[in-house]
C-alpha cells in the first residue's frame, strides 16, 4: 500500500481540475549549467544507500553481495538514473551553493539585456524630447547643427579621396625597392619619413587654410591619423621585409654574406636584459652550418604570411593595397583571415547604425550639451562675485556629466561598433575584436589597452616594441603616451581651433594617476581602482565641455576682474594693463561713471564667439 501511495499521478481529467496544482508544467530553463545544481558523488551514495535501506518499489530486485562486478555496475547506473529523475508528490526547490549574477566571483558574463535596455532608454528620450518641443515649438525638432554637417560636404569628400589616394605613393617606393633601385635601409627609409611628414603638415592645415567647420574637421583629422598609421605600417613593414629579402638572397653566397641572427624585436613583456645581445665568435664548423641553416629558415618564416598563402614580395599590389586600406586594422600583414561570404544584411544594419548613432548623439547635443553650455555663458558674463563664477562653473560641468558620458558612448558604439563592423564585414576581415570590456578597467594603461584595439595594436608594434630595443621599459611608455598625447592634442585644437594644451596635458596625466593605481596600498583592489576609473572618466568628459569654451571663460574672468577693480576705483592706468581686446571695442569709461553702468547692466560684453 506504500508503494501505490508513493506513485501517485493525478490525471489531468479529473473532475476537481486541480491536477496542475499537484504536478505543474515543467518550464525549458535557458541556462542548465547555472539553475540545475550537479550531484557530487557523496549525494548519489547516500541517496543510494537511503534507497536500498527502504522499502523496494518492485522496479528493482536487490542485488547479491557476490554479484559479478558488471551486475554491480549495471545496478548503481540504474539506481543513480533514478535518483536524479525521481520527483516528489509536492514540486520541491533545490538549493545548492551558488552566487548571484553580478556577484564579483561570479562566471556570468551574459548581460545584453542591458545593451537592449540602453537604446530603449535612448528611443524613450527622442520621444519625449519630440512631444515637448512639438508643444512649445510646433517642431518635432530643431537642429542648429545642420549647416555645421553640409557646409562644404562636397569639399570634404573630395579631400578625404585626395588624402587617401595621396598614401599609394609608399606602394611605388617599394616596387621601386623590390627592383634594386636602392635599399630601404637609408635611401629608402628617408624617403618615407620625409614623405610621412610633409604629408601629415599639409593634410593637417588644409582645413585651418580653408575654414571648416569643426565637425568636417574632426572627422577629416581622425581619418587622416588613421590613414597616416596605415600608411607607416605599410611601409615600414614592407621596408622590413625587404630588408630580410635581401639577407636571405645574400645567404646564396655565405662567404660575403652577414651570419648575425636575425633580430627579434622585443614584446611587450620582454626586459631590456632580456634583448638577445651579440653573440659569442666562437664557432666550429658544424655550428656554423647549424646556426646558417637556421638564419636561412627563419628569414624565410618571416616572409610569409600568417597563413602560409602569400610571401613577399608577391604582397606589392594594387589590389593588396587597395584591400589593406578598406581593412579595419591599422597594422599591415601579408594576409589576414577572412570570413566565407559577405552577409548584406548585416552591412545595411550596420550602416542603418552608424546614421541613427549620429542622429541619436545630434538630440543629445542639441538638447542637452548646448543649452547648458549658453546659459553657463550668459550667467558667467553677469556674475559680480568670484564665489558666484566659481559656483556656475560647478554647476555647468555637473549638468554635462550625463550628456557627455552619453556622447562618449555614441562615438565609441559608432566608430567601433559600426564602423569598423561594417567595413570588416565588406572585406570580410575576420577579427571583429576591435575592442574588449573596457568597462572593467582599473586603470588608464588598462583602458588603453582595451577600448580601442587597433590603435593599441599600432602603438605596441611600432612605437613601444622598436623603441623597447633601446631604452628601459617606463621610457618606452613614456614615449608612447608622449605621442598619443600629441594626436589628442590635435584633435582639441580641431574642436577649439586653438592649440592650449589642454589635450595634451590631460593625456600626460594619466601616466602619474597608473602609478598611484599601481601602488602597493591601491594594487589588487578592483572595484575600488574600477569605481575609481569611472569617476575620472565622467568627470574628465564633462570638463571637456568647459574646456571647449575656456578661452570665453578667460575672457569673462578678465571682465569680471576689470569690473571689481572699477569698483574699487582704482586709477585708470592699472586699467591699460588689461588688453583691450578683451573686451570687445575700445572703453572709455572712467572709474567714477561705472557704479552708474552697472546698475543698467549696461557693461562691455566679450566677443560674440560661438561656443561649437
Amino acid at each position: 500500500m506504500m508503494a501505490e501511495s508513493t506513485s501517485f499521478e493525478p490525471s489531468p481529467l479529473g473532475g476537481n481540475g486541480d491536477a496542475e496544482y499537484h504536478q505543474p508544467r515543467p518550464r525549458k530553463p535557458t541556462r542548465i549549467d547555472l539553475l540545475k545544481p550537479q550531484l557530487s558523488e557523496e549525494t548519489i551514495v547516500n541517496r543510494l544507500k537511503e534507497t536500498s535501506s527502504g522499502l523496494s518499489s518492485g522496479r528493482t530486485t536487490p542485488i547479491p553481495e557476490n554479484a559479478p562486478p558488471s551486475v554491480k555496475a549495471s545496478s548503481s547506473a540504474r539506481r543513480q538514473i533514478r535518483a536524479q529523475q525521481r520527483q516528489r508528490i509536492f514540486p520541491t526547490i533545490e538549493y545548492v551553493d551558488r552566487v548571484s549574477h553580478f556577484d564579483p566571483s561570479s562566471d556570468y558574463r551574459d548581460f545584453r539585456g542591458f545593451f537592449v535596455l540602453f537604446w530603449i532608454g535612448l528611443a524613450i528620450m527622442v520621444i519625449t524630447t519630440m512631444l515637448r518641443n512639438l508643444k512649445e515649438n510646433g517642431y518635432p525638432l530643431f537642429i542648429r547643427q545642420w549647416e555645421l554637417f553640409t557646409e562644404k560636404v562636397w569639399e570634404l569628400a573630395i579631400c578625404d579621396g585626395a588624402m587617401v589616394a595621396s598614401t599609394a605613393v609608399s606602394l611605388g617606393l617599394h616596387k621601386a625597392i623590390n627592383q634594386k633601385y636602392f635599399r630601404w635601409s637609408g635611401v629608402g627609409m628617408a624617403i618615407q619619413s620625409l614623405y610621412q611628414a610633409l604629408w601629415l603638415l599639409f593634410w593637417v592645415t588644409y582645413p585651418f587654410i580653408r575654414d571648416w567647420s569643426w565637425t568636417a574637421q574632426v572627422f577629416f583629422t581622425l581619418h587622416l591619423l588613421a590613414i597616416f598609421m596605415k600608411m607607416h605600417s605599410y611601409a615600414f613593414y614592407n621596408g622590413h621585409l625587404s630588408e630580410t629579402l635581401r639577407r636571405l638572397n645574400d645567404l646564396d653566397n655565405p662567404n660575403n654574406a652577414s651570419k648575425e641572427e636575425a633580430y627579434r624585436y622585443p614584446h611587450a613583456r620582454t626586459h631590456l636584459h632580456e634583448i638577445p645581445q651579440s653573440p659569442s665568435h666562437e664557432k666550429t664548423e658544424d655550428s656554423e652550418k647549424v646556426k646558417l641553416a637556421q638564419l636561412r629558415d627563419d628569414l624565410a618564416y618571416e616572409l610569409a604570411s600568417p597563413l602560409g598563402r602569400v610571401s613577399y614580395p608577391e604582397n606589392l599590389t594594387v589590389y593588396n593595397y587597395v584591400d589593406y586600406v578598406f581593412c579595419p586594422t591599422l597594422c599591415y600583414e601579408l594576409e589576414y583571415p577572412r570570413t566565407a561570404s559577405v552577409r548584406y544584411m548585416e552591412v545595411l544594419y550596420k550602416t542603418l547604425a552608424v546614421f541613427g548613432c549620429i542622429f541619436l548623439l545630434t538630440v543629445s547635443t542639441e538638447e542637452f550639451i548646448l543649452p547648458v553650455l549658453d546659459e553657463s555663458a550668459i550667467r558667467l558674463n553677469q556674475t559680480n562675485s568670484i564665489l558666484d563664477f566659481i559656483l556656475i562653473l560647478s554647476e555647468t560641468i555637473g549638468q554635462l556629466l550625463f550628456p557627455f558620458m552619453l556622447a562618449f558612448l555614441l562615438v565609441f558604439l559608432v566608430i567601433f561598433e559600426y564602423i569598423l563592423g561594417a567595413f570588416a564585414e565588406i572585406t570580410r576581415f575576420a577579427d571583429r575584436q576591435f575592442y574588449a570590456d573596457w568597462w572593467n578597467s582599473c586603470d588608464w594603461l588598462e583602458f588603453s589597452r582595451e577600448w580601442n584595439k587597433p590603435v593599441h595594436h599600432f602603438f605596441r608594434r611600432h612605437v613601444y616594441s622598436a623603441s623597447r630595443g633601446h631604452m628601459s621599459r617606463p621610457l618606452a611608455t613614456t614615449i608612447t603616451f608622449f605621442i598619443s598625447a600629441l594626436a589628442h592634442e590635435l584633435v582639441m585644437g580641431c574642436i577649439t581651433r586653438k592649440f592650449r594644451g589642454y589635450g595634451f596635458i590631460a593625456m600626460m596625466l594619466q601616466m602619474p594617476i597608473v602609478m598611484v593605481q599601481r601602488s602597493k596600498w591601491v594594487r589588487g583592489r578592483t572595484l575600488l581602482n574600477n569605481v575609481l576609473f569611472w569617476c575620472s572618466m565622467i568627470l574628465g568628459l564633462a570638463m571637456v565641455g568647459w574646456k571647449m569654451f575656456l578661452g570665453n571663460c578667460v575672457r569673462l574672468l578678465l571682465t569680471f576682474v576689470c569690473r571689481c577693480v572699477r569698483y574699487m576705483c582704482l586709477c585708470e592706468a592699472t586699467l591699460d594693463v588689461l588688453p583691450r581686446t578683451y573686451f570687445g571695442k575700445e572703453d572709455d569709461t572712467s572709474p567714477c561713471d561705472y557704479s552708474i553702468r552697472c546698475e543698467g547692466r549696461n557693461l562691455p560684453m566679450v566677443d560674440d564667439t560661438p561656443l561649437l
